[in-house]
């Protein structure tokens, strides 16, 4: 099923026909369509066909559903559904316009639909059409499903394609002569010539000022991603920075309230976790946050305490949040639970929280896992994968790879000062020919007046200060949190994962700003020397810039990073 849920707005019949669909037996090998947005449709500007059912070895089947309590024909020859207005447009027809604009798009994409039956259905959910409609040159009786084939489903579809499969034997000549289409490898490319053609969602208007209106179309990658989460139980997903980990989690997790489960999606960062509440603010029955946030909540503590070390959140708030969670109501335990950040989380003590706050624990509940285990794991230990497949052994894998979010050009450049192997190499993105800025430094003070300079330069070529974000893996003595510039202390205020201020320019460390990004971003302060896991911060934090990167490096670090004298 795709998409794997069906919307609390769908009528009734849809809803119905999908979930008769969705657990008919014998219909492993079918993909079946649901709401498939039609742009080229033949009659109207758009158009839409409830269920589009392609399978293999028996043909494609478009399906038009009608709820409706009673159904007639006037004889004016308009069709009277229910307490809709007459028209004289009736199901059939726009079954039938709806075939043909999906033939014909399929044809124009040269997909080989020989001896494949395209046929036309129309199911009538709430009535017995099939005993009181009467014959009729404009359908076939073959062509009409009712309520009574809901609990018959796969055998009544069967039946369509069968008695229209014979129809189109007896009327066009040689038809079928070799047996019935489409082969699995001819379904497989009509499933993903359709769905990427029509399944369109609306992403960077919400994420960058600068990209209001802008489409952002799933690539095929991501719908396999997606496929793969409706289709196991648990999956673990990877992949470099970059791929939409986190796109892809606050997707799931919509996806899982929209079919009536309730759960939690959390992660490690605190500003990501903010994003995502904003994000999903309006999600009814999902719990989003940080797990430390989580931990302090079932510990019932406001905050942790003035003193909290790494002891007190590795080991002391764990477990106070077990016994808090012991306390509680069985309600604390969600259907599903959706982790982002997964490589820095996977320890003992974290894990043990986490099975219990899932129906089935790790082992056996609806379980999606995100993660970066190469060059992401900042936080967590070397050894986290591990750890995480000792607990959920029957995890699926799901490896993600495509770039979404960075400019070609900025994956190169990430590719080479994060050394990475075989690095970043397939980007959905179009480049705009405009390459990074790498500007060398030999004293922390000489980096104010770069900033300042690299900050204008980004203004001159029209990216508004909301759109910019410095980083640094340092603190309090980043050259944006202690600078003196008179100028740059006006403007510079620190990320808190809410949206940016209007005349405000955020900073943060790299750390924090892990799973964000922003349009254009300039990463300070980047010395070999400063502590431990440099190249793995060099990583993140040029991966956060999706259209502009300025990177300041102290000099002898860039000749180490390019390996040569620069």
């Amino acid at each position: 099923m795709i998409p794997a849920y069906c919307t609390e707005s769908a009528p009734p019949g849809e809803k119905a026909v999908f979930a008769a669909l969705r657990d008919a037996a014998g219909t492993e090998h079918w993909t079946v369509l649901h709401s498939l947005g039609i742009a080229q449709h033949e009659r109207q500007v758009e158009g839409e066909a409830d269920f589009v059912i392609v399978a293999p070895d028996a043909g494609l089947l478009v399906i038009e559903v009608k709820s409706h309590l009673s159904v007639a024909r006037g004889s004016d020859g308009t069709w009277r559904l229910g307490q809709d207005p007459p028209t004289l447009r009736g199901p059939f027809q726009q079954a039938q316009e709806a075939m043909h604009s999906i033939r014909d798009f399929l044809r124009s994409k040269r997909v080989d639909l020989r001896d494949v039956p395209v046929l036309r259905a129309v199911w009538f959910t709430g009535v017995r059409a099939r005993a009181t409609l009467p014959d009729s040159p404009e359908w076939h009786s073959w062509q009409v499903l009712d309520s009574s084939d809901l609990a018959t489903t796969a055998q009544a579809v069967e039946r369509v394609m069968r008695e229209g499969a014979q129809h189109l034997d007896a009327m066009i000549k040689y038809f079928g002569f070799g047996g019935h289409g489409p082969d699995r490898a001819t379904a497989d490319r009509i499933v993903a010539t359709l769905r990427p053609r029509f399944e369109v969602v609306m992403t960077a208007g919400d994420r960058r000022q600068a990209r209001e209106g802008q489409l952002a179309q799933f690539v095929e990658e991501q719908y396999h991603a997606l496929d793969s989460a409706a289709d196991n139980r648990g999956v673990l997903f990877t992949g470099p920075a970059g791929t939409g980990k986190t796109f892809l989690a606050a997707e799931s997790a919509q996806r899982e309230v929209a079919q009536g489960r309730t759960g939690r999606i959390l992660c490690f960062n605190r500003l990501l976790g903010r994003s995502l509440r904003e994000k999903l603010t309006d999600v009814v029955g999902l719990r989003v946050g940080t797990l430390h946030q989580e931990m302090l909540r079932l510990a019932d503590l406001s905050g942790p305490p003035i003193d909290a070390d790494n002891d007190f959140w590795a080991r002391v708030l764990p477990e106070r949040a077990l016994e808090g969670l012991a306390e509680r109501s069985a309600g604390e335990v969600g259907d599903f639970l959706i982790v982002d950040e997964i490589q820095d989380i996977a320890t003992g003590p974290y894990l043990d929280l986490l099975d219990l706050l899932v129906k089935g624990g790790l082992r056996d509940g609806r379980v999606l896992l995100f993660g970066d285990f190469e060059r992401q794991a900042i936080y967590g230990s070397e050894d986290a994968r591990e750890v995480l497949r000792d607990r959920s052994p029957h995890l699926a894998s799901f490896r993600l790879s495509e770039n979404c979010r960075n400019l070609p050009r900025i994956g190169y450049q990430v590719n080479l000062l994060g050394h990475l192997t075989p690095g970043f190499r397939e980007f959905r993105r179009t480049d705009d020919g405009i390459d990074p800025t790498i500007i060398k430094y030999v004293r922390r003070e000489d980096q104010a007046s770069i900033l300042r300079k690299a900050i204008g330069d980004l203004r001159d070529e029209g990216f508004d200060l909301t759109e910019i974000v410095v980083l640094s893996p340092l603190g309090d003595s980043s050259v944006a949190a202690s600078t003196s510039d008179p100028w740059l202390r006006q403007v510079l205020s620190p990320a808190d994962g809410s949206k940016p201020i209007k005349g405000r320019l955020r900073y943060a460390t790299i750390h924090s700003f892990k799973g964000l990004d922003a349009p254009a971003v300039i990463v300070t302060d980047l010395d070999g020397s400063v502590g431990s896991r440099f190249d793995a911060l060099v990583y993140v934090g040029l991966t956060r810039a999706t259209d502009r990167l300025t990177t300041l490096v102290e000099t002898n670090t860039l000749r180490r990073l390019v390996g040569a004298e620069t």
